[in-house]
């Protein structure tokens, strides 16, 4: 899953104090001149705004923490498996456990952290994100932006409703003459390009005169270098034109005060390379998306805050739904070409987060905003699509193992790159683990003083350290005022996050599997295909599934055998990490089903804060929407 406590100076007494720009001089102008603003002093991060001595301190309280959670489980399991002496498959099971816990263990101190900055401090998030509280978002901006959509193949009336979407709402800030509009193609579709072409045609025909130069329309004869070499062409051919890109894809959506006050941000602080807005789900009709960002949408604040507590400056960037200066990315963000042949050589698919330690690099502060602000995107609407899209990100993570040396990264830019490699390399791990379970069993049945409890005990804790990001925003949603409210009120709200911690783990069972037999294809060259995506509810078949998910439900059926004949009860106790693999076929069907999405939409299930009290961009995008069944 992807999600410290101490005493905390607040952030208004660790860095200079601000004023924003004026509007006087050229757009260039501010970020050169900067009126009104002190020089950054070398004991703050570049942009000022915080204290480099406090980040350090939570660096270093985040690293102990973790470390020593982390060879405390190590330990734990060791002592367990050291009993009757150690064979080779007790080796291979520990070898499993130290790669395939430090993911759950960060995940639990961001989760812990995350919940103390947004319950346990007066003012968490002003110690955490200061810029997020102390920019004046109705100031008029100076700054030009260019709002890019990237296209290959994608549905062209769904993508470019949504950039019209977002162009109405900043229109109604009414600093919308700051803004241009971008529809940056790589379609190779013949049909899908006519449709492109014109439905920008038409939109253009609907604004008056005086905008038809702010929608620009352009399509590229290849895909070099995919998303990134299409977002780079814009830089080299329009921009120098702008300031600040706010880069969205073919499903985002955000609304005209979310980007404003992105732009506000970065107005008030030239230092800002990247902002990051947290992207959360839209209301959706597609029971596995429905599910899947219920969970996500209480769990990433925890989560998400307790990470920015401690990167700080060095944050991540998700390639969408966020404010990206224009000129320190041309001049210090382009990707360098990775040696050897894909999948693993060539361009780097997974360009962002590369993107984001560039910008570090460069002495610009890399940032999230920890809180919702109005940036949606959609999710997968079944396990299939979403499956695709995990090893799509598998195969673009695991090129940065050819980056971990490049010269000049920040500590912690250096560790996201890790990290992402972990993230992936910990899958195949715990399927290895699990796969060697029944031998486990069998070595442990016939040792006289095996540590049962103990083995209970480490098991039971890793399941609760693997669900913590999702039980801090649990706890979180019902310690917030009103917030069990927006998702429906308690019975919704409890129902569905009990849906939901089922589903976490039938789903993760099936991806666990997929990715494994992915990374193994890797290492001979296998590489996956990046095209448009499934974005719709279609339903799925029972062939269709079996087809995919014929490997899972086999692994199930040889794993689960074999724990049936060694110990039943073993059997029992894995079911939370063994059951994904033998219903996998029928849970894909089933949370694919439009019919299933239309009821839990009626009755509010698994529902988010925009089902019930929607803003004027998702009824928006609404209608044409929900008409298709997503």
């Amino acid at each position: 899953m992807v999600a410290y406590s101490k005493s905390l100076t607040t952030a208004a007494n660790e860095r200079p104090t601000r004023d924003l720009p004026g509007q006087t001089g050229a757009a260039h102008d501010v970020e050169r001149h900067a009126p009104n603003f002190l020089d950054p002093s070398p004991l703050t991060t570049p942009a000022g705004i915080q204290a480099n001595a406090t980040l350090m301190s939570r660096r270093v309280l985040m690293l102990v923490a973790t470390s020593a959670t982390w060879l405390a489980l190590l330990a734990w399991a060791g002592s367990i498996l050291a009993a009757g002496g150690w064979t080779p498959v007790d080796v291979l099971v520990f070898g499993c456990v130290v790669v395939g816990t430090p993911w759950s263990v960060v995940g639990f101190w961001n989760a812990v952290i995350g919940l103390t900055m947004l319950h346990g401090r007066r003012n968490g998030l002003a110690e955490v994100a200061p810029y997020a509280v102390d920019v004046d978002r109705a100031a008029p901006l100076s700054l030009t932006t260019a709002v890019l959509m990237t296209v290959r193949n994608e549905d062209p009336a769904r993508a470019i409703l949504r950039l019209k979407t977002v162009k109405a709402s900043l229109d109604a800030t009414g600093q919308g003459h700051r803004f241009h509009y971008f529809v940056l193609s790589d379609t190779d579709r013949t049909d899908v390009a006519t449709a492109e072409e014109s439905l920008i045609a038409d939109w253009r025909h609907s604004v008056s005169a005086d905008q038809h130069a702010q929608i620009v329309y352009r399509r590229r004869s290849s895909n070099d270098g995919y998303k990134a070499g299409n977002v780079r062409e814009f830089c080299n051919r329009w921009g120098h034109d702008f300031d600040i890109m706010v880069p969205l894809d073919a499903d985002s959506v955000m609304t005209g005060q979310a980007i404003v006050q992105l732009v506000a941000i970065m107005q008030a602080y030239p230092k800002l390379g990247v902002l990051q807005s947290l992207v959360v789900g839209a209301p959706s009709s597609s029971p596995f998306a429905r599910i899947f960002q219920f969970g996500m949408r209480h769990g990433m604040r925890a989560y998400t805050m307790g990470q920015a507590w401690w990167v700080g400056d060095c944050g991540p960037f998700w390639g969408h739904n966020a404010a990206v200066r224009i000129k320190p990315f041309v001049d210090h963000c382009a990707l360098p070409m990775l040696p050897g042949e894909p999948p693993l050589g060539g361009h780097i698919l997974s360009h962002d987060q590369v993107e984001a330690t560039l910008m570090r690099r460069a002495g610009y502060e890399v940032r999230v905003m920890p809180t919702e602000c109005g940036s949606y995107e959609d999710n997968p609407p079944d396990a299939l699509e979403f499956i695709r899209r995990d090893v799509r990100w598998c195969q673009g993570n695991m090129q940065y193992v050819a980056l971990f040396n490049l010269p000049g990264l920040l500590p912690v830019s250096r560790f996201q790159l890790i990290w992402a490699v972990l993230m992936f390399v910990g899958v195949p791990a715990w399927t290895l683990m699990i796969a060697a379970l029944p031998f486990v069993t069998a070595d442990a049945q016939s040792i006289s003083d095996f540590p049962i409890a103990s083995s209970q005990a480490f098991y039971v804790t890793f399941l609760l350290m693997y669900l913590s990001p999702k039980l801090a925003g649990l706890i979180d949603a019902v310690l917030t005022p009103g917030e069990v409210t927006k998702f429906g009120g308690i019975v919704r709200f409890t129902a569905s996050a009990t849906i939901e911690l089922a589903f976490s783990f039938l789903q993760g069972a099936i991806s666990t599997i997929r990715t494994s037999i992915f990374m193994i294809g890797l290492l001979f060259g296998k590489s996956i295909v990046w095209n448009g995506q499934h974005r719709d509810t279609r339903g799925v078949s029972w062939r269709e599934a079996a087809i995919a998910l014929w490997p899972q439900c086999v692994f199930g059926v040889v794993v689960c055998g074999a724990l049936l004949s060694v110990s039943p009860t073993v059997l029992l106790w894995s079911l939370p990490l063994t059951a994904g693999y033998l219903l996998a076929i029928p849970f894909t069907v089933v949370t694919a089903n439009p019919a299933l999405g239309r009821i839990m939409r009626a009755h509010g299930i698994s529902a988010v804060p925009e089902d019930f009290a929607p803003p004027a961009e998702i009824v928006a995008i609404g209608a044409a929407t929900l008409s298709t069944g997503r």
